[in-house]
């Protein structure tokens, strides 16, 4: 029997109801944990530098609310002149970041997606790190382009790749979100220079918790000129909701609102949105005592679970994961720790490859003394009950994608 087109979609949703949902996850979603109560150790958000409720940007966003005058208008390609809000704040970005022009768009995945859209094509391979997140194969897929995935913060493998494929676009993320690994970056820009590639740094979680008042990883290695395109959400270390592309091309910025889909057919950001991110950026700038916080809180967990002997998969930033392996088994222990009230954000497939679940913490410049004592207790219970290693499964080879197909275990933040 032929089944409907209705009838294939229905199929879908019931398997994944059936075989997740009830079967995998023993009848209870697996993001779904209990709430957490005033007092309880929340580390599930990427406001790195706990701004959310800084009084400054609260009153530069209602202020903006209280005037009438400002609206959005239909797309970014119809701004124009020196003065317009928007365009002052990507101006103000810009310079932070050490670069010619600077693109707001709506989103971080608008700006990973409209970026590779439009930078990439069928005759330009994309070299992607194989955790790199999941916007930046979804725009090379959207471009066409030929995409090869390189072993994860491995140079000498981008290096042969390349030697096999072909000049390209190279992608990686400054820090990545689902481990807290940094990239070095230097060793990746010497491989795209000697091969003639363009590099794109996604800069997600370094912009604003890295570098000379925040201005982000690239800046504070000294790599500013040799990185054509960054882009970063502003929904991490910004609090906000949007995303922004640096370029060290002026004449990309309006290339760019005409050429890329997510600019020309997204309206611009709210007038109460772009006040809100041009006062996060001066408080940013300004407060320079939350990146340090953010550092030592950082550091003082690293330490303390590696101790545990617990698996960070080469964590040094303020992102820092338990490999929990299978999703049972990963709900047991998501449940152990909201019952000492400690809550992580829960990574399953398909954010990691199946049956490598992780339970994420997000660091942040709020945390006390006494959270980190009771969030370093709490994993030591949980070393102490289920072992500080997830179960091991073989690793299956991992063919290289067709050219245009996304990775075959897609990853990354999906809060973007």
């Amino acid at each position: 029997m032929t089944l409907s087109v209705a009838d294939r979609i229905f199929r879908r949703v019931s398997r994944f109801h059936t075989e997740r949902i009830a079967t995998a996850w023993g009848g209870r979603h697996i993001l779904h944990g209990r709430k957490p109560t005033p007092g309880e150790v929340v580390l599930t958000s990427n406001d790195y530098l706990a701004l959310a409720r800084e009084p400054r940007i609260v009153a530069a966003m209602c202020a903006s609310l209280q005037d009438t005058g400002g609206a959005a208008a239909p797309s970014g390609v119809f701004l124009h002149g020196v003065d317009h809000p928007q365009i002052m704040l990507e101006k103000a970005l810009a310079e932070h970041m050490r670069a010619a022009g600077g693109i707001l768009c709506q989103s971080g995945w608008d700006a990973n997606v409209g970026l590779m859209q439009s930078i990439a094509d069928a005759q330009s391979p994309v070299y992607v790190d194989h955790i790199a997140h999941m916007s930046l194969w979804h725009g090379a897929k959207t471009a066409g382009a030929p995409v090869y995935p390189f072993r994860h913060n491995f140079p000498g493998h981008l290096r042969d790749e390349v030697r096999k494929h072909g000049p390209g676009i190279v992608v990686v993320d400054a820090v990545y979100s689902t481990n807290g690994s940094r990239c070095p970056l230097t060793q990746i820009c010497d491989v795209a220079e000697e091969t003639g590639s363009v590099l794109v740094v996604d800069e997600s979680h370094s912009l604003g918790t890295d570098g000379p008042q925040g201005a982000g990883m690239v800046v504070a290695l000294g790599l500013a000129e040799r990185v054509p395109f960054r882009i970063a959400s502003l929904a991490t270390a910004f609090a906000g909701r949007a995303g922004f592309i640096a370029t060290n091309n002026i004449d990309f910025v309006d290339y760019f609102k005409m050429e890329s889909d997510p600019a020309v057919f997204s309206a611009t950001l709210l007038p109460h949105d772009i006040a809100g991110l041009a006062a996060t950026l001066d408080v940013i700038r300004a407060d320079d005592w939350r990146r340090v916080r953010l550092r030592e809180v950082a550091a003082v967990v690293r330490r303390a679970l590696m101790a545990l002997e617990f698996d960070l998969e080469g964590s040094a930033s303020h992102i820092v994961a338990l490999q929990t392996g299978p999703d049972q088994r990963t709900i047991a222990i998501r449940d152990f720790l909201e019952a000492r009230g400690v809550f992580g954000s829960v990574f399953c497939w398909p954010a990691t490859a199946r049956d490598r679940a992780l339970i994420r913490f997000s660091m942040h410049a709020g945390l006390t003394d006494t959270q980190l004592d009771r969030l370093i207790q709490s994993c030591t219970e949980v070393r102490n009950t289920f072992g500080g290693m997830a179960p091991s499964h073989p690793e299956k080879p991992r063919p290289t994608p067709a050219p245009a197909q996304p990775p075959l275990v897609p990853t990354g933040d999906p809060s973007r």
